[in-house]
């Protein structure tokens, strides 16, 4: 049975997803080898087939634990008790701060999605609209309360502030002017400028 730490106690599935994310980043996942994962991870190649079943299982979860941090935390805002204008920028900016905070998850999906098997794409699509779908009810819920303008279709205006989104790890740099929290203000401040009846 693989070991499930390391002496640091660092779990194994941890460092493999951590290698895994470097290498795919720097050099693209179609070039990166399952060998040069493991040796990253300072484990065996049985260990890595332990916790994933291939390198596309791999890919899979370098996205899947971006989404799942991600739908908790809309989710939360979305069933919080606060006008809706409030909750909507919430989940706005959030979006915005965890994807900067996770920019190389981020491109690695968007530069490899295609790589990854049907049923797994088939799969991550159904996660990604789950979460859209939950945005853009809250689009439609302040639009029937007059809050929102309905001049725009809420399909539109959910994907012209995720298409800002999508687009971050072509430009956002740490070292940048803006900070992670200043880039999310200005974009949630724009979405709802643009609902503003």
């Amino acid at each position: 049975m693989p070991r499930t730490t390391d002496g640091d106690g660092a779990p194994v599935p941890q460092r493999l997803l951590a290698a895994a994310t470097r290498l795919f980043a720097e050099q693209g996942y179609d070039r990166t080898s399952v060998q040069e994962i493991v040796e990253a991870a300072g484990v065996t190649k049985g260990a890595l087939y332990h916790y994933f079943g291939s390198k596309d299982d791999l890919l899979h979860e370098v996205y899947a634990r971006v989404l799942r941090v991600q739908q908790e935390r809309l989710d939360a805002f979305a069933n919080a008790d606060e006008p809706i204008e409030k909750r909507l920028r919430g989940a706005a900016a959030d979006v915005v701060v965890t994807t900067i905070e996770n920019l190389d998850d981020a491109m690695i999906f968007f530069r490899s999605m295609h790589h990854l098997s049907p049923e797994k794409n088939k799969q991550v699509r159904a996660e990604r609209r789950r979460y859209h779908e939950r945005f853009r009810a809250l689009v439609e819920e302040g639009q029937r309360e007059g809050v929102f303008s309905t001049a725009t279709p809420a399909d539109l205006v959910v994907d012209y502030h995720f298409g800002s989104v999508h687009h971050l790890s072509t430009w956002y740099r740490p070292e940048g002017p803006m900070t992670p929290q200043e880039v999310a203000d200005h974009l949630a401040d724009m979405l709802l400028r643009a609902l503003r009846p």
